[in-house]
């Protein structure tokens, strides 16, 4: 919703500054108004508070909306895509988790620190496309493995995956937050720095003495990890806490 303001806001002042030029006698192409208003959104969105990514967007979107127009695309590709984002992001505005592939080299982190001395109980939290949890359930055939992802299309996408390839992986439609997370020994999440601090609230509030909390990438502020494991593909970490 603030990069929307931010650009929203940038369009008076866009304005504004498009006639002060034109009353000086400085030509203005469309291509220079798109960029005028992507410079000022991009400093509405600095002022705002918004992540570098956010900023770089800001700018380049005027730009990018003048060059889909040039396109002549018909109105049903629009609505297309925005349907698709919209089954794929869902609610990223309220939970700030957009789509984080984690990869193989997660994946082998993840499994080697599981303990192997028992049967488990897996959840991860935002499962996307189900990759690990389809492949912690094919590793660990001992194990319940269930994945739960907000998203429609990914969820969709997870449980066709498992259906066609005849996993025992359970893949669940909902908020995490729904999820309780004293029913499982380990739980894996990749979300996003921003829900880091209420997922350490729920881990702490239900999960049993000797379970562990895995988090790939987003490190928990305040809150040391029992280990960190550097991942063999993209050198990125895995926290763990062991409860």
């Amino acid at each position: 919703m603030r990069a929307l303001l931010a650009q929203a806001g940038a369009f008076p002042l866009t304005l504004i500054a498009v006639w002060l030029l034109a009353r000086a006698g400085v030509p203005m192409s469309w291509e220079g108004v798109a960029l005028a208003q992507g410079g000022l959104a991009a400093l509405l969105a600095w002022w705002l508070g918004l992540a570098v990514w956010w900023r770089a967007i800001e700018l380049v979107f005027p730009s990018c909306v003048l060059m889909a127009r040039g396109l002549d695309l018909p109105p049903s590709v629009f609505l297309v895509l925005f349907v698709l984002f919209l089954l794929v992001y869902w609610s990223t505005f309220r939970t700030q988790v957009p789509y984080y592939p984690s990869g193989r080299g997660a994946w082998d982190a993840v499994a080697d620190a599981l303990p192997g001395d028992r049967p488990l109980a897996i959840a991860d939290v935002g499962s996307g496309l189900g990759g690990l949890v389809l492949d912690l359930a094919r590793r660990r055939p001992d194990s319940r493995v269930d994945g739960i992802e907000l998203a429609p299309l990914p969820w969709f996408v997870s449980r066709l995956r498992a259906k066609l390839s005849g996993s025992r992986a359970r893949f669940v439609l909902g908020d995490y937050e729904a999820l309780n997370f004293g029913h499982y020994d380990v739980v894996f999440a990749y979300l996003s720095p921003a829900a880091m601090a209420g997922l350490w609230r729920k881990a702490e509030s239900e999960m049993r003495p000797g379970s562990i909390l895995l988090s790939y990438e987003f490190d928990i502020p305040g809150r040391l990890p029992d280990r960190r494991i550097v991942t063999t593909n993209s050198k990125k970490i895995l926290y763990l806490w062991q409860f």
